[in-house]
């Protein structure tokens, strides 16, 4: 009788049918990583051994390694111009932007206190993550979710390791997150003109003229203000977008002095078959090493979309924590992409981000369970799965 796969390796049995044994020897091979499940301990999800394993390393022995990286692959190919030419154009090193904080609670039903989402923040920051999207000054009548953004940020702001940026719709919100103590900003355009009248009740060029008066008394300060982009690929109302009109706005937000622009596709739509004309023509007009992109995965694109992004030279990429997120204004977008699958598929292709996968896990774990709900993440559900089934051993 064939071993159930959490099982290979960790207690050797008599396997009495050749077939068995040969598919027992095959796995043992190809998925090296099973045998070092017996150094998982019983306990919590994701326990404290994981954290031995350091950022861009392993998680659960050769977890997050690529089957395709390994030297049983290449002997197998024995073409490595196959894999360069895959590869090709991919950054050595990728910025992740959290967005789990802000746009990952935004939408949530049930009022997330306070403390749980300092205690994120301070969790995600401990990962490794260099940017994380802290809160929004918006009016709580619009988010209530948010509506304690002051209390968050006073206990926030002087965090190290790790920049805070929160989003402002107009230069009451930008008083409101200095005073208290913001030290980064950003700002959110869209490239419809239905989801800007919905999302912002105002119009794309009326937004565009309340984000140059931000961006303005941001630089008298010396704030940096990033920009968003949202329904670079499509919207609920207007259905699919032009890219020319995505880089009309994105340029507008670069010119006024936005040093970063994250191009989002809001509802998920977005397939690299969408995504590559759209870059195409945002490349055309502000630099690549200035873009970023912020796929939701309400059809499970987000990941292939990310890799022709990376292929088209982006180096960062917006996320959030277990998979958390979903726009108030857009109907039937689903979370966004897991910070935790976009990590293991990075580390995967031996793309440096510098943030642990491990203590990741653990995150999206302690999220999680104050949402009462399972994680969202792919990689999480997989690895939490390991676990019990090594713990049964």
């Amino acid at each position: 009788m064939m071993r159930p796969w959490g099982t290979v390796g960790l207690k050797e049995e008599v396997v009495a049918h050749p077939i068995a044994a040969n598919y027992e020897e095959y796995t043992r091979e190809a998925f090296p990583w099973k045998r070092h499940t017996r150094d998982i301990s019983r306990g919590d999800s994701f326990n404290q051994r994981t954290l031995s394993l350091g950022r861009n390393h392993r998680v659960f022995g050769n977890i997050c390694d690529s089957w395709y990286l390994s030297d049983q692959y290449e002997s197998k190919c024995n073409d490595k111009d196959i894999t360069n030419k895959i590869l090709k154009g991919i950054p050595k090193f990728v910025k992740i932007v959290e967005v789990g904080p802000r746009d990952g609670l935004q939408n949530e039903k049930n009022i997330v206190s306070a403390s749980v989402k300092i205690e994120l923040i301070h969790r995600l920051v401990s990962c490794g993550l260099s940017v994380v999207e802290a809160t929004s000054f918006v009016s709580p009548k619009w988010v209530p979710q948010l509506a304690d953004a002051k209390d968050v940020m006073e206990v926030v702001h002087n965090l190290e390791g790790a920049r805070l940026p929160v989003l402002t719709p107009n230069l009451k919100g930008f008083e409101a997150a200095i005073a208290a103590g913001a030290k980064d900003i950003a700002v959110f355009a869209s490239a419809s003109e239905s989801f800007s009248k919905s999302n912002i009740n105002c119009s794309i060029e009326e937004s565009l003229v309340r984000y140059r008066a931000v961006t303005r008394a941001a630089k008298e300060l010396s704030i940096p203000v990033r920009g968003y982009v949202s329904c670079a690929i499509g919207c609920p109302v207007e259905g699919a977008i032009p890219p020319s009109r995505v880089a009309y706005v994105a340029k507008e937000l670069y010119n006024m002095g936005c040093f970063e622009i994250s191009l989002g596709d809001t509802i998920g739509v977005g397939t690299p078959g969408t995504v590559v004309p759209m870059l195409e023509a945002v490349i055309a007009v502000v630099p690549v090493e200035k873009l970023a992109v912020h796929f939701h995965d309400t059809y499970g694109q987000s990941l292939s979309n990310i890799l022709v992004s990376l292929q088209m030279g982006i180096s960062i990429v917006d996320s959030s924590i277990a998979g958390l997120g979903g726009c108030p204004y857009a109907k039937g977008a689903s979370g966004n992409v897991a910070t935790e699958d976009v990590v293991y598929m990075l580390n995967g292709l031996g793309v440096k981000t510098n943030v642990d996968l491990a203590k990741l896990l653990m995150a999206g774990d302690f999220i999680s369970k104050h949402l009462g709900r399972p994680s969202g993440s792919k990689t999480a559900v997989a690895l939490s799965r390991v676990t019990a089934d090594a713990s049964k051993i």
